[in-house]
């Protein structure tokens, strides 16, 4: 009878030991509380998941346009973060990379994961700092960024530079992405950075490049409705200095766009003025679309967005920028390079992302 109660109580024990851990949700934030700055530049190990994601144009010197997008991830596994070994799985990082070039005719990309640790792949607390293997982003004190990527297809090497202060999004950085109180992520933006740097291409050559580039943080620990399909987003640098962000969060259908289940904007214009834009007065209303010959997923490439009664028209840069992301988060998304116009005149650049198009999103 002793032996079986000493293994029951081992058995106990174990089950203690492995119990998923609790995420920290996403809560609203008291009134007159903001993010907290420097410190929510870091990681957030305590909640799900996290991404630091940067998009921008840049032009080389004989005046040809490029999109980029590096984005990292650090996401919380079900392992006990009290487990000491340190070789237990407790965070994953993985690292997106991709190279818009109207020339090649399709997205170069890359990706990268494994378990924090050992110095190898980390997500740090404090301040920007995301490393896998050779990639790395990291934010200095100075609130500039370097960014080195060793991709398979090409190598980035950029530095970005902040011109305004961060644009809170949501209410003071609490976004809410459906329906539910919990179906939300504390978000900021960083729009305006001033980037230069170089590019080199699997033959070795380098190219000098310089442009702007909007950088998304955003962790959270539940955000997709059970019944979304995945969102349409858009992050756009405006020529006058502006900046505008909009998404909507789409529910289960066939065709990945049989209704919105959520959406938002914001728009920070020339002079600094803020508007929000509730879920009834943002649309994404599909202009043209293009298929993959690779996965067969149909992708609403060009799309006409409004925030109140005004209207943003957003073509690619180039129709095919899927990206296959199966060996690291297991999905297939379309990210591309867009530009925006408004009343016939062109007004700026920026990133489209369409996902839950090939099949539903999943965190």
């Amino acid at each position: 009878m002793r032996i079986l109660l000493a293994l029951l109580l081992l058995f106990a024990n174990a089950i203690a030991l492995t119990a998923p851990p609790q995420f920290t949700p996403v809560t609203p934030l008291a009134p007159g509380k903001t993010l907290d700055f420097p410190h929510d530049f870091g990681a957030h190990p305590g909640f799900k998941t996290e991404w630091w994601y940067a998009t921008g144009w840049l032009t080389t010197a004989d005046g040809k346009a490029l999109g980029y997008q590096v984005t990292f991830f650090r996401s919380a596994t079900g392992h006990d973060p009290d487990n000491p070994s340190r070789f237990a799985p407790k965070q994953l990082v993985i690292g997106h990379a991709a190279l818009s070039d109207p020339a090649i005719g399709k997205l170069l990309h890359d990706q990268r994961s494994a378990r924090e640790g050992f110095g190898l792949a980390f997500a740090k607390e404090g301040n920007t700092d995301v490393k896998i293997d050779h990639w790395r982003m990291r934010r200095g004190e100075d609130g500039n960024y370097q960014v080195d990527i060793d991709a398979a297809d090409f190598s980035l090497h950029l530095q970005l530079a902040p011109s305004q202060k961060p644009l809170l999004q949501g209410e003071n950085g609490f976004s809410r992405k459906g329906p539910q109180p919990l179906q939300a992520s504390y978000y900021y933006s960083e729009p305006q950075l001033r980037t230069s740097g170089s590019i080199k291409a699997k033959d070795g050559t380098v190219r000098a490049v310089s442009g702007v580039t909007w950088l998304d943080h955003e962790w959270s620990s539940q955000v997709l409705d059970e019944n979304a399909a995945g969102w349409d987003w858009v992050g756009i640098n405006l020529d006058d200095g502006g900046a505008l962000m909009a998404f909507q969060i789409r529910s289960k259908g066939k065709d990945g766009a049989s209704g919105k289940l959520w959406g938002h904007a914001t728009w920070r214009d020339a002079s600094g003025r803020i508007t929000h834009y509730a879920p009834d007065q943002v649309s994404f209303t599909p202009q043209a679309r293009w298929r993959s010959p690779r996965t067969n997923a149909e992708y609403p490439v060009a799309t006409q967005i409004a925030t109140g009664s005004t209207l943003w028209q957003v073509a690619p840069l180039q129709q095919d920028q899927e990206l296959d992301s199966r060996r690291s988060t297991g999905s297939v998304y379309w990210e591309g390079a867009v530009t925006v116009s408004r009343d016939g005149k062109p007004v700026g650049r920026g990133y489209l992302e369409l996902t839950g198009y090939a099949r539903p999103m999943k965190l």
